[in-house]
């Protein structure tokens, strides 16, 4: 049999540190390119790993050291299309075309079957260390709920020729050399993507970095008042017309009003100290885990994970994830201790 550098135990840990010095820092943003074309954390974690390992398996046939991020984008995206061919696109209720919004005072329904979209926890990103402001900008683009949202909404090589062009920047030989096609199917493929998007996109939410004093202090104040269990305030920071979305509940709802009448009518908190909100950035954007209070042992437990879009100034949306898998993922706790006394 040939030998290869990789054929004693020596030389194939120094291959090992080699191929780790050269692609542990993309991971970060491996894995928010697999988030933004499958829509769901957990699927882009499973596809991250299979791209390292497809990598690790190539590495000594790269040719030069400086194109192993491009090389490691071709990876990932041709690994993430492949999934994409058995995975259907993965929607937030307001996509699902069931209508316009629903009753607040009709019992919500939900629907387990469909692969809603997930959010993505920054701590899925990063852990518990603070990345850099140019390795978080990279990251970070393209991540927000609206765009991930309307991504779904383009066939798969749309949708990847979209990322790779306006996301990450690459141009359109790079892009075409990364999916193998031709820069004129690029081009094409492009156009129309952006149509696409252009068409249904809702406007993209402020990063939880980037918040004004003011935005900070509504969010502060719209935290405090679910602990409150104050929903006329929830409903003042809410915008007038904001929407509100719960998968896997099935319907959505828009207008202050109705929301606040669906919190204070189907939501199990009754009294202040019922629920308890723990801010977290998910998405890039202010978040918080919220914790409902169980009486019979006095300990919170994880609820729904809620993700907010300001626009101007105002809450103009948030969805509420009741998958409750997303709460160690976000660096969460299990439970939190009940009110003391």
């Amino acid at each position: 049999m040939t030998s290869t550098r990789l054929d004693t135990a020596p030389d194939a840990r120094a291959s090992e540190r080699e191929f780790e010095r050269h692609t542990s820092a993309l991971r970060p943003e491996l894995l928010a390119h697999c988030y933004r074309l499958l829509g769901s954390v957990t699927d882009a974690e499973d596809q991250v790993q299979e791209t390292y390992l497809r990598a690790w398996r190539a590495f000594h046939t790269l040719d030069s050291l400086s194109t192993v991020r491009a090389w490691m984008y071709k990876i990932a995206t041709n690994t993430c299309l492949t999934a994409l061919k058995a995975a259907g696109r993965r929607p937030m209720p307001t996509g699902i075309g069931a209508g316009g919004p629903s009753d607040p005072r009709v019992s919500v329904q939900t629907n387990n079957e469909i692969p809603w979209l997930e959010p993505l926890p920054d701590h899925v990103l990063w852990g518990n260390r603070t990345p850099d402001p140019a390795e978080a900008a990279v990251v970070r683009e393209g991540t927000s709920l609206a765009m991930v949202a309307a991504l779904q909404d383009l066939p798969a090589k749309q949708r990847a020729v979209l990322i790779l062009r306006d996301v990450l920047q690459f141009s359109a030989a790079e892009t075409a050399e990364l999916i193998d096609t031709s820069v004129a199917a690029c081009n094409s493929a492009l156009q129309r993507a952006r149509a696409t998007v252009g068409e249904g996109m809702r406007a993209e939410g402020r990063r939880a970095s980037e918040l004004s004093e003011h935005e900070q202090r509504v969010w502060d104040e719209f935290v405090a008042a679910f602990d409150n269990h104050d929903i006329a305030t929830v409903v003042k920071l809410l915008a007038d017309d904001a929407t509100w979305e719960m998968p896997p509940v099935v319907g959505w709802y828009r207008g202050a009003t109705n929301i606040g009448e669906l919190i204070l009518g189907q939501c199990p908190a009754a009294a202040p100290g019922d629920l308890k909100l723990v801010p977290v950035v998910v998405n890039g954007q202010p978040a918080a885990g919220v914790y409902l209070l169980d009486h019979a042992d006095n300990t919170y437990r994880p609820f729904q994970l809620q993700v907010a879009d300001f626009v101007d100034g105002d809450i103009v949306h948030v969805a509420a994830f009741f998958d409750l898998e997303m709460f160690p993922l976000a660096g969460l706790p299990a439970t939190l201790p009940g009110p003391v006394g």
